[in-house]
């Protein structure tokens, strides 16, 4: 599928054996949550629990027995150390995504892993741990939902169901609205599309509503980093939505001299929903 030494093999394979690995750092989390918190700032002035630190552990040394020598951006290790040279194909991840609705107690965190090849994240992986749910897809290969407790291998999960967005309805978009980080200039493009419903929730999460057909927009104005990002997006596209910027160009991934931020993006079900409200080549969102 993709000619490359450490992704030739992508495929069902490859995507159990990376959810069976998210599914044990889940287990982590949900262990140091049930002893107790203790929550540091990092230097962005972010929240950071032991429980980061763990899934990130467990994360680390899966992938890395898995696809020894593929080079990963981890969120915490980045935090603390050089990230690794990257060329061609790399992992991301993001080990505790939604930390602050984690510390609240809300079961809206995920844990998020995409394999990014040429700048694109072609395999996702969003884990809600405290839901039991894993959102996974491949680009080309479809999207599903697995019920799986956390620990297990996804040989024990049941309720595997396909999940697909849906088309957009010009006079009636759902969004899907981050808790923690709505910004002014996501509010006031809010303002300009015909919004009948919103969904307000922390994480990635919002990225699989879209792909289960659930919400039809997710727009963030603001900046984020690319393990917030890829995982939700290798989601969605599997499931046959799309991740732009605000001017409909494509997202770029890999991009350590900018600190691996991306600078603002819109997520849609329909990738035909930007031509059919009136947003392309009209100064986009911008």
């Amino acid at each position: 599928m993709i000619a490359n030494s450490h992704t030739e093999g992508l495929g069902a394979a490859l995507l159990d054996e990376l959810s069976s690995v998210v599914s044990k750092a889940g287990a982590a989390i949900l262990s140091v949550r049930s002893s107790g918190l203790s929550v540091q700032a990092k230097a962005d002035r972010s929240p950071v629990t032991q429980a980061d630190h763990a899934s990130e552990t467990v994360m680390l040394e899966g992938i890395s027995r898995l696809l020894p020598g593929l080079p990963i951006v981890s969120e915490e290790k980045v935090a603390t150390s050089q990230p690794p040279k990257l060329a061609g194909s790399f992992m991301l991840v993001d080990p505790l995504d939604g930390t602050r609705e984690f510390i609240a107690g809300r079961d809206e965190f995920t844990i998020n892993l995409a394999l990014v090849v040429d700048g694109r994240p072609r395999l996702g992986i969003v884990a809600a741990p405290a839901r039991g749910l894993i959102w996974r897809g491949i680009e080309g290969h479809g999207a599903e939902r697995l019920h799986l407790p956390p620990g297990s291998p996804v040989a024990a999960a049941r309720g595997r169901a396909s999940i697909h967005a849906r088309p957009c309805s010009p006079s009636a978009l759902v969004a899907a609205l981050s808790r923690s980080h709505l910004d002014a200039q996501t509010a006031a493009l809010l303002s300009r599309l015909p919004v009948l419903d919103r969904i307000v929730c922390g994480s990635a999460v919002k990225f699989c509503q879209l792909a289960e057909g659930m919400a039809d927009v997710y727009p963030r104005l603001s900046t984020t980093c690319e393990w917030d990002v890829a995982a939700g997006q290798a989601v969605l596209v599997a499931a046959g939505g799309v991740v732009l910027t605000p001017e409909n160009g494509p997202l770029a991934y890999g991009r350590a001299d900018a600190g691996f931020r991306i600078p603002a993006f819109v997520a849609w079900g329909d990738p035909a929903a930007p031509a059919a409200l009136g947003l392309v080549g009209n100064g986009a969102l911008g």
